[in-house]
């Protein structure tokens, strides 16, 4: 299914250009989403509501013609681009090719997000091409709101995401404590290993992630600490995994957090208080509210219960000391925010929600499920149990 790029046409007419110009690589997801197409290496496009184009290596250039929506792909080479090479040096045939291209496509004027390369802009501009940098992300704001194939892809990588969870729940629940230090297999059990784990288990259901996050004790306190060494009983482990399918290439996010042995009067409110405003910031989405509503209904959790938050107190160190959640899709963070500022919510958009609280002292926690707004609601993507221990 393609997607609906009304929007960008219309952006494109109330300022006056002809199309927008992308130069990145498949890292870029506003690219991949408006061509259909990545590759390692940075290439040229440019989208106009007329037709898509595509300037390729020749490396590239079979697969641009295969795996693209682009209506022409071409080479440098059919833009003489060796003979300028040796007339020009090849920073300023590299642009010349670029106009000649955008030309073929009747653009003497394009948009370009906010990351396209300043030398890249300027040597359009050298060839009487207008570039305006949009300062709305207009491209990432249409791919905020899923189609109902993107949500199928966000949901198979929630699947993965849950069995290679399951393998570290496996690992951490089923470990013998000695000496106060959690042991598998007569060995302790540590933050790598556990880690290991996840990526293989993601690898088997085609999923990839090089960051997984298994923290515990102090490390837990500092919510994007990966975590290293052994795991220590009688203290919180957080559990924070989001893959990205390597064939979609749409991700999904999820954290548990997981005691091995007693919890303590003050871990379990921790987490029984975190739970309750998982809960409270669900019952409030739906199409039609604001990020910063649905961020608020766990800040007003953590502040009946006593704990500080950033948005009640921005010089707290510990504490609530996050955003409540994020757009996610071909990038694990994208839009909308769910913070302070947070805009409304559209049907269609898929979020996390994952309230959290961190101190060195004790530790940290954090609970977060993936979801889709719906108009009267949201559907929860996330089929894992919630329990500490």
């Amino acid at each position: 299914m393609d997607p609906d790029f009304s929007r960008l046409d219309e952006f494109l007419d109330e300022r006056g250009l002809d199309g927008y110009a992308f130069h990145d690589d498949d890292s870029n997801s506003d690219l991949l989403y408006t061509t259909g197409f990545g590759a390692p290496d940075p290439f040229f496009a440019v989208y106009t509501p007329e037709a898509t184009g595509i300037l390729a290596s020749s490396l590239e250039y079979g697969r641009a013609k295969r795996e693209s929506r682009a209506d022409a792909v071409k080479r440098l080479s059919d833009y003489d681009f060796q003979a300028k090479r040796a007339e020009h040096g090849p920073e300023a045939a590299q642009q010349l090719v670029r106009a000649e291209f955008l030309a073929d496509l009747g653009c003497e004027s394009v948009a370009v997000g906010s990351s396209f390369p300043v030398g890249t802009a300027d040597g359009l501009r050298d060839e009487g091409v207008a570039v305006t940098v949009d300062a709305d992300n207009v491209v990432m704001d249409i791919r905020a709101t899923k189609t109902d194939e993107e949500i199928e892809h966000v949901r198979t990588a929630q699947r993965a995401n849950e069995a290679a969870m399951a393998r570290a729940e496996e690992l951490i629940r089923g470990a013998e404590p000695v000496d106060g230090v959690l042991h598998h297999d007569g060995e302790p059990l540590t933050s790598e290993f556990v880690q290991q784990e996840i990526e293989i288990e993601l690898l088997r259901h085609g999923c990839a992630l090089d960051d997984t996050i298994v923290a515990g004790g102090a490390q837990a306190a500092d919510p994007h600490d990966r975590g290293s060494g052994p795991l220590a009983a009688d203290e919180m482990v957080i559990v924070d995994i989001f893959p990205r399918d390597k064939a979609s290439k749409y991700h999904a996010d999820m954290t548990r957090t997981f005691l091995n042995g007693e919890a303590s009067e003050t871990q379990r409110e921790w987490y029984d208080v975190t739970e309750k405003a998982l809960h409270a910031a669900l019952d409030v989405v739906e199409a039609g509210v604001t990020g910063e509503e649905v961020n608020q209904a766990v800040v007003d959790v953590y502040d009946d219960h006593g704990f500080p938050t950033i948005f009640t107190d921005p010089e707290t160190e510990t504490g609530f000391i996050h955003s409540t959640g994020h757009g996610v899709g071909l990038d694990v963070h994208e839009m909308p925010s769910i913070s302070h500022g947070g805009d409304e919510l559209r049907a269609g958009h898929v979020i996390t929600i994952e309230p959290g609280l961190y101190d060195p002292d004790v530790g940290g926690v954090r609970i977060e499920d993936i979801i889709v707004v719906t108009e009267d609601g949201y559907e929860n993507l996330t089929d894992y149990e919630i329990s500490l221990v």
